[in-house]
C-alpha cells in the first residue's frame, strides 16, 4: 500500500514540472514605446506562456486608460523603436476584423485572453521581413530574440496608442 502511494506521488511530481516549465514572456505597454512616441496615460500588460512543445501560446492582455476608442491589438515583428509587420491579432472589433477570425473581441479597457496557434499567424505585410502565414515557430523565435512587440491601436492613435517589446518574464 505504501509503495503504491509513493509511486503515485512520484508520478504526480513528475507531471508538475512539464506545466511549471512553460516559457513565460511578457511586455509592459506604454505610449512612449510607440513609434512615434505617444503621450497618453494609458498602460497595459501582455503576459503569455509558450507551450513546452512550441505548438501554442496562451496569453492575457490587459489595458486601461486609453484616450481613444480601441480598434485592435496585435503582435508585430520588429526591434525596439522600429515599426514592423502585424503577424498575430490579439483582439479585434467590428470595424477592424482579424483576417483569421480567431481573435477575441477587444474591450475598451480590461482583459482579453486567448490561445495562439499556427492558425493565428498571418503573413507579414512588409516583404523584406519574409514572414509566412502559419509559421508559429518563426514568431516564437522572433519573441525569444526580442524582436516582437504587442500594441493596442485606437482611433486617436491608429498606429498604436501603447506598445511594449516582448521578452522573457522570469516567472
Amino acid at each position: 500500500m505504501k509503495r503504491s502511494l509513493l509511486l503515485t506521488a512520484m508520478l504526480a511530481a513528475l507531471a508538475v514540472p512539464s506545466v511549471a516549465s512553460a516559457e513565460h514572456i511578457q511586455a509592459n505597454l506604454i505610449g512612449y514605446e510607440e513609434v512615434p512616441a505617444v503621450s497618453t496615460v494609458a498602460s497595459g500588460e501582455f503576459n503569455a506562456a509558450i507551450s513546452n512543445d512550441d505548438k501554442f501560446i496562451d496569453y492575457e492582455l490587459t489595458f486601461s486608460g486609453l484616450q481613444g476608442t480601441v480598434q485592435q491589438s496585435h503582435i508585430h515583428v520588429a526591434q525596439k523603436s522600429v515599426n514592423g509587420s502585424i503577424v498575430i491579432w490579439l483582439c479585434q472589433t467590428a470595424s477592424f476584423v482579424d483576417p483569421t477570425g480567431k481573435a477575441p473581441t477587444c474591450p475598451q479597457q480590461g482583459t482579453v485572453t486567448g490561445r495562439i496557434t499556427s492558425a493565428n499567424v498571418i503573413a507579414g505585410s512588409m516583404a523584406p521581413q519574409q514572414l509566412t502565414a502559419g509559421d508559429l515557430a518563426e514568431m516564437i523565435a522572433a519573441m525569444r530574440a526580442g524582436t516582437a512587440y504587442a500594441n493596442v491601436h485606437t482611433n486617436l492613435s491608429p498606429g498604436g496608442e501603447i506598445r511594449g517589446q516582448i521578452r522573457a518574464s522570469g516567472r
